[in-house]
């Protein structure tokens, strides 16, 4: 079980506070107690320029809390502790602002990572447009199949015109740079791991939700190819590529 070697060295009353993308916490809340686990993300991009030196590319913060919901006293604790660093932000809806986050690691890290490109780069082809839209959508119908009460991040996480006939293509497109402006020039950390051999989150990202995805009946073939990709990178068989996008908008049509 992962985390749970970590019991061990937790003070009596201490909580374990992984500040991952996805599906993480939740994963160990589940095996160990939500009475140890807090969840929380990072709601920032930076780089590793070089071992100790980071360039942070966009104005953010964290963003922590119970997965339960709910401003608790050791939640604000922590935050207290960690705020001297940088800045944190408790989430009373902490588990659908973890979901937000979820949508856009989906839909720009990794697929930003398989094309080797920042999503500003990714998305000015028709092609990246097409797999950013289906991965994302792929995602929503996941979280709110589960009944997950999402949080605004940088933008509302449920696109213009979403499950309507309403021609809101402008709205889309206007919605679509306003992700683009917080996240598009960021380098993908799941690139950054491809380029040092390091195995990615991606089985709490895109895996996730497909396990969901299966479990409540919603479609999510994209996620499941890019998953699929994922793995044969972290493998050797496959590189990085601009290419990959192809592969993906090709399913994207059947």
């Amino acid at each position: 079980m992962p985390g749970s070697e970590a019991l061990g060295l937790l003070a009596p009353g201490g909580v374990i506070l992984p500040i991952q993308n996805g599906g993480l916490a939740r994963v160990l809340a589940d095996g160990l107690g939500e009475e140890r686990i807090l969840g929380g993300f990072s709601n920032l991009g930076a780089t590793m320029v070089e071992p100790g030196v980071y360039e942070q590319k966009n104005g953010g913060h964290l963003v922590i809390g119970e997965l339960a919901g709910g401003v608790s006293e050791r939640v604000e604790r922590v935050a207290c502790a960690l705020g001297r660093a940088i800045e944190v932000k408790v989430s009373a809806n902490l588990t659908g602002a973890i979901w937000s986050k979820l949508l856009i690691n989906c839909s720009v890290t990794t697929l930003g990572a398989l094309c080797s490109q920042t999503m500003r780069q990714y998305m000015e082809t028709e092609t990246g447009k097409k797999v950013f839209r289906r991965t994302y959508e792929e995602a929503l119908s996941v979280a709110l199949a589960i009944g997950t009460r999402l949080e605004r991040l940088a933008v509302d996480p449920i696109p213009p015109g979403w499950a309507s006939n309403v021609a809101v293509e402008k709205r889309y497109e206007s919605w679509v740079e306003a992700i683009i402006a917080f996240y598009g020039d960021v380098k993908p950390s799941m690139l950054q791991d491809f380029e040092r051999g390091r195995k990615t989150e991606v089985d709490f990202i895109n895996g996730y939700v497909v396990t969901l995805g299966h479990a409540s009946g919603v479609p999510v073939h994209m996620n499941a190819a890019i998953t699929g990709l994922v793995h044969q990178i972290e493998r050797g068989v496959l590189q990085p590529t601009r290419d990959r996008m192809n592969d993906l908008a090709a399913q994207a049509a059947d």
